[in-house]
């Protein structure tokens, strides 16, 4: 599981890190980005892109490097597999965008057409296809199909996808891809009381309804198994001659010739294997690519876990199900990193905190676990992204996802430190919290503690929140259970503990956090994000499709309403301009531990039924007069709603044919960089 960046509101002093105390040096890294480097790179639309250094890499040994190397060409081999998972006509626009920038020799790039479409093309490489990378919808060209077509034949034919078309017919294929906004209007369909397999717009099925994938499934998973396998999560499900087939992402499947180059690279990083628990885990890896097999996928996992001494890691696979209405099917990412050595001194210390927060959590007895495994947390310099990962970056992770798999050996997680670096540089200059915030005590809490806040909400989600309770035996995974609620949901859960326990003691007594206010300024930005600022990023008449914003607004409104009565949280309104204040905070952590209880029981019972009243009842509708307000206040302020970032580049030094070193490029203009990769690592077909 990942927790996305939410909206960054407070004026974050750039040079704070991971539990950095201003008052306490000694907690610094002493490994900071130089101060000279640029971090924001490029502006359109709706987004910001931002760049990341990679402090420590020069520090590693020539054998690290090496791996970190075969590791980041492996991310990026399987580029094409994430635009065709997210819609089955992405690689055609793709590659057609591609064409035009690349041998269009005549168009006149100062007019105002060739500007918009520019911004549509950098809007499809950065949410990696047609569809937002935060609300899921479509979003289309405003320079016209008129001057696309013209773009289009002004361009060399052998470098369009034309599939053995003419130009004209092509052009009238690929009109409603582009143009049309309701064909395909939705990368992924949450609503409730319809076929979410059908109305998504993603590429995980074909020519079948819901009710005949969970059907399908239903006849393989065998809930009182100790050990289920995830299945379906590593292929798409077809109708083919009235049968229902599924095709297998693996070599010799669906994608193989991406996924065997990035088994290539991935054998070619097996011998630089830091340790013997790195290499089982990498070559189990390479099994399960060549074989498909979820057996291999989990043994895999495992090993994976177990692999703790590592200074470079690596994740990479078909790993998260948010893109998957009912949560079956995985999206392909990769995130190539190196441990930070100091920071991580101080996320451990929760780590190895886990049996007392399950012990003390408010869910019920029968919920808990009796023992918590194997919980490994550090803090990692992140060295590549690729696939889902990018450009959109998670700030957390917690894996791996498999239930049994974290009960029995246990997960890793981790916050990713330098990313979190670039977003407080920009989140510092940004006015959001001088609008929003209600009062100037609240100002100033965040000013002193919003970052450290923060950065202990996201390890206490991934460390301690993922990875506590437990499923009822008998019941099934969420994804069988609670279907299109079940990553809202899981993610409401984890933020949840992070919330409950950010306003302990315990966390002063551990020396993680300095008193108490930093855990009131947590909770201040969390109500107003969930209540009130994530509004910014729709658009009117929209609700909540993403899991990430429907979990905070759930979370925030559902303690609203039962605060009520005692006044704990209340709106106030002043000179026309919507605010929120939180009135009692000890009450608002009580109602925030019952709510945990509750969502607790209702996946470890699989109560389908509590949890479509839940998400229904507060996480999706919005207040249209609230939104069209917010949306006032925040277009006067010129702010971004959504960033993300373009990646670093591994430049092998060669002597002859051996690597002597490798070096980092740090890319600066983000559709070249694009153009770039598109060239470089393009290995499907236009159509999967």
């Amino acid at each position: 599981m990942k927790i996305k960046n939410i909206m960054m509101l407070t004026a974050i002093g750039a040079s704070t890190i991971i539990y950095g105390f201003k008052d306490d040096p000694k907690t610094k890294t002493e490994k900071k980005p130089v101060k000279t480097f640029e971090v924001e790179c490029d502006r359109f639309g709706d987004l910001q892109v931002l760049r990341y250094q990679i402090p420590g890499f020069n520090e590693l040994t020539l054998q690290q490097k090496k791996l970190s190397y075969y590791l980041f060409e492996a991310a990026n081999a399987g580029r094409d597999i994430i635009y065709d998972q997210n819609n089955k006509n992405n690689l055609t626009i793709r590659r057609t965008l591609e064409a035009i920038f690349e041998t269009n020799k005549k168009v006149d790039k100062t007019t105002l057409h060739w500007k918009s479409f520019e911004i549509y093309a950098k809007r499809f490489f950065f949410s990696n296809g047609v569809h937002h990378h935060y609300s899921n919808l479509k979003f289309v060209p405003e320079c016209g199909f008129e001057y696309f077509t013209e773009l289009v034949k002004n361009s060399d034919a052998t470098k369009l996808p034309l599939d053995g078309e003419s130009i004209d017919v092509f052009l009238t294929m690929i009109k409603p891809m582009i143009f049309d906004a309701k064909a395909n209007a939705k990368k992924v369909d949450l609503a409730s009381g319809i076929d979410n397999v059908v109305a998504s717009a993603n590429n995980f099925y074909e020519g079948v309804t819901q009710k005949e994938v969970e059907d399908y499934y239903a006849s393989r998973a065998k809930n009182e198994e100790a050990e289920p396998i995830a299945w379906g999560l590593n292929s798409k499900l077809v109708k083919e001659n009235n049968q229902i087939v599924e095709k297998t992402w693996k070599v010799g499947g669906m994608y193989s010739n991406a996924i065997e180059k990035i088994v290539y690279w991935l054998e070619k990083a097996v011998p630089l294997a830091e340790n013997d628990k790195q290499k089982k885990s990498l070559q189990l890896l390479i099994e399960y690519y060549k074989t498909g097999d979820l057996k291999k996928w989990d043994e895999y996992n495992i090993a994976w876990v177990a692999d703790v001494d590592s200074r470079t890691d690596v994740v990479n696979g078909f790993i998260e199900v948010y893109d998957d209405a009912i949560g079956k099917r995985a999206t392909y990412e990769s995130v190539v990193s190196i441990k930070d050595m100091e920071a991580t001194k101080m996320i451990k210390k929760i780590a190895d905190e886990a049996q007392w927060f399950e012990d003390h959590s408010p869910i019920a007895a029968e919920h808990k676990k009796k023992e918590v495994k194997g919980i490994t947390a550090k803090v990692i310099t992140v060295i590549q992204e690729a696939g889902a990962s990018a450009q959109s970056t998670p700030i957390g992770i917690n894996l791996p996802n498999s239930n049994w798999v974290r009960q029995k050996h246990g997960s890793k997680s981790v916050s990713l430190g330098n990313i979190v670096h670039s977003y407080n540089i920009v989140s510092a200059k940004s006015p959001m919290l001088k609008e929003f915030a209600v009062s100037e005590a609240q100002i100033a809490r965040a000013k002193e503690h919003a970052a450290l806040a923060g950065d202990l909400h996201t390890d206490m989600h991934e460390v301690i929140g993922h990875a506590s309770g437990q499923i009822n035996k008998g019941v099934g995974d969420p994804d069988q259970t609670l279907k299109n609620y079940a990553s809202t949901l899981e993610e409401a859960r984890a933020d949840l503990v992070a919330l409950y326990y950010i306003l302990d003691p315990k966390l002063v007594e551990m020396g993680v956090m300095p008193s108490l206010e930093v855990g009131k300024a947590e909770f201040d930005g969390y109500i107003m994000n969930g209540l009130i600022t994530q509004l910014t990023r729709l658009q009117i008449g929209e609700n909540l499709e993403e899991a990430h914003m429907r979990n905070r607004q759930l979370n925030a409104k559902w303690a609203y309403e039962m605060g009520k009565k005692d006044n704990v949280i209340e709106f106030i309104k002043r000179d026309g301009k919507t605010y929120v204040k939180i009135n009692n905070y000890e009450k608002l952590r009580e109602l925030f531990g019952q709510l945990l209880k509750e969502i607790q029981r209702i996946k470890s019972e699989g109560d389908y039924a509590s949890a479509t009243k839940l998400v229904e009842g507060y996480a999706v509708k919005v207040d249209q007069d609230l939104l069209k307000e917010v949306k006032e206040r925040f277009n006067k302020l010129n702010v971004a709603p959504y960033k993300g970032f373009i990646q670093p580049r591994l430049v092998p030094v060669m002597s002859g044919d051996k690597i002597t070193d490798v070096k980092v490029e740090y890319p600066n203009n983000f559709l070249q960089n694009q153009l770039e990769l598109g060239k470089k690592y393009s290995y499907l077909p236009n159509k999967n």
